[in-house]
């Protein structure tokens, strides 16, 4: 098993094949630069660690993810490269969490604002507490930030009332909208989203592998060439041995054993 070592602004735990990884930058998990480039660094290595098959991302203490480090953001040159590096790093964050090759189920502790509506929207899975909260407060900072990622959660209306006024979606109101897939008490948050992904774990890595690779790709196609990029992914999972396996235990009604190939 991996070690996970060199993190300062992340934890990282593993339990029964899932990586439990909590933001951990008081007092509230800003997306500085080490956060940035650590939360990039540990979705690489659970991509390529055979032992983990899924992961539950959440924020230590109250806070899920408060957004942009604005405090530090002041350091930042406009003419010397530095700002456009920082933006390459932050965007490339986001994409470390949605092609991490292991699905990702969010656990939103708290509130989830700008870049951290961003880190949330890149997940697979996310489910909140009655704490969590939704918002894009650029607005009011002299910024543009994640309302791209945001369209993949959020309608119409009700983003652009969030970019435009500063408005917080609690998270009561996220599960009556089905964003999130539960809304929990602040206690059985970690727990319930450790149950969702122990559930992934339990099924053939290559298959859920493959579906998280599949949703992304398909994603912004059309309906013809999304659905028969599917049908050719099909014919390639169906000559594995896990699904073999599958079929069998089905025709024996058994419980598959899955060895990853």
């Amino acid at each position: 098993m991996r070690a996970f070592e060199g993190y300062t602004a992340i934890k990282v735990s593993i339990v029964d094949r899932v990586a439990l990884v909590l933001m951990s930058n008081p007092p509230v998990n800003a997306v500085s630069r080490d956060l940035n480039d650590q939360l990039t660094r540990v979705m690489d290595e659970i991509s390529e660690c055979d032992d983990i098959l899924a992961v539950v991302l959440s924020g230590e203490g109250r806070i899920f993810c408060a957004g942009a480090d604005i405090k530090n953001r002041g350091e930042l040159g406009l003419n010397d490269g530095q700002l456009t590096a920082h933006l390459r790093r932050t965007r490339e964050c986001f994409h470390a969490i949605r092609e991490c090759a292991k699905p990702v189920v969010v656990a939103i502790n708290g509130p989830a604002l700008g870049a951290g509506l961003a880190i949330a929207a890149s997940a697979d899975i996310l489910i909140a507490c009655e704490n969590t909260s939704l918002g894009l407060p650029e607005v009011d900072m002299g910024l543009l930030g994640g309302c791209r990622h945001a369209m993949r959660l959020l309608g119409h209306s009700r983003l652009r009332h969030m970019a435009l006024t500063g408005l917080r979606v609690g998270g009561p109101e996220l599960y009556r909208l089905g964003i999130v897939e539960a809304c929990t008490t602040a206690e059985s948050l970690i727990s319930e989203a450790m149950a969702i992904a122990q559930t992934i774990a339990s099924k053939s890595p290559v298959s859920t592998r493959m579906i998280k690779s599949n949703l992304n790709t398909i994603e912004e196609l059309s309906l013809r060439d999304g659905y028969r990029f599917e049908q050719d992914m099909t014919a390639v999972i169906s000559k594995t041995v896990d699904a073999a396996e599958a079929q069998k235990a089905f025709r024996e009604k058994r419980a598959p054993v899955f060895v990853g190939r």
